[in-house]
């Protein structure tokens, strides 16, 4: 008898328990209408400021990291034109094997010495290299679209640019004087400077829906050699984000 007791008081504790866990997680009246405050019209500016096209023209300034890695500045004169200029340092490394190449353009064949028993030629054997400078400048004239449809504060753009390149290479090379074996061998280490200049076609979107007057950005180029290796193209790109006022 004393067992069944026992048994029937758990039954009570275990039941209470479980409807003052139902208690506690049943919606109060003021909770269950909760709903989304509205955003006014002032505050919209401020969550989405390049979209009000009653406050243009404005202006944006910040950084994009990528190739290149840049300070940009855009300016936004209308709700569809916007002009751009960034300024800053390419990412070396994804050259590199186009500096590479470019060792043997710089070395003349034709200035080595000549045996004159063998006829032989003598050698120069690249070893490596190091981009000492590797800037560049760019101005970027855009159209841009809104893409609400998508993402409220996303806009599509596309444009034309120009783009300036300003380049310093080190190379390091072994010297072999004809007839091999025999010749002389030896190190050396010479120092490139180029540059070069080409039009960019871009495309990209910008989102800019935060509660801060920012707008971040991704981006994609095709730049074209005109100058120094004309017909040579290159897809660069990257992130950014800018404080827009």
């Amino acid at each position: 008898m004393l067992f069944q007791k026992r048994v029937i008081l758990l039954l009570f504790l275990f039941l209470g328990g479980a409807l003052n866990v139902v208690a506690q997680v049943k919606k109060s009246t003021r909770s269950s209408s909760f709903s989304h405050p509205k955003i006014n019209h002032n505050k919209a500016r401020i969550v989405c400021p390049i979209f009000v096209e009653s406050q243009y023209p404005y202006q944006g300034i910040g950084f994009k990291v990528g190739d290149p890695f840049a300070l940009t500045y855009k300016f936004y004169p209308s709700k569809h034109w916007s002009f751009a200029i960034d300024g800053g340092k390419a990412a070396s490394g994804l050259y590199n094997s186009y500096y590479r190449g470019l060792f043997n353009n710089l070395v003349h064949a034709d200035t080595l010495s000549t045996d004159k028993a063998t006829k032989e030629k003598s050698t120069i054997t690249y070893l490596t290299h190091k981009v000492l400078d590797d800037w560049f400048l760019e101005t970027k004239f855009l159209y841009q679209w809104d893409a609400e449809k998508i993402s409220k504060g996303l806009m599509f753009y596309a444009g034309l640019g120009w783009q300036w390149r300003s380049t310093r290479l080190q190379y390091d090379y072994n010297y072999q004087q004809a007839p091999a074996g025999v010749g002389e061998t030896g190190y050396g280490r010479f120092t490139v400077s180029r540059f070069t200049y080409g039009p960019v076609v871009i495309s990209g979107f910008e989102y800019s829906y935060f509660s801060l007057p920012i707008s971040a950005f991704i981006e994609v180029e095709l730049y074209t050699d005109t100058l120094i290796d004309p017909g040579y193209q290159r897809f660069q790109g990257g992130v950014g984000i800018r404080y827009v006022f």
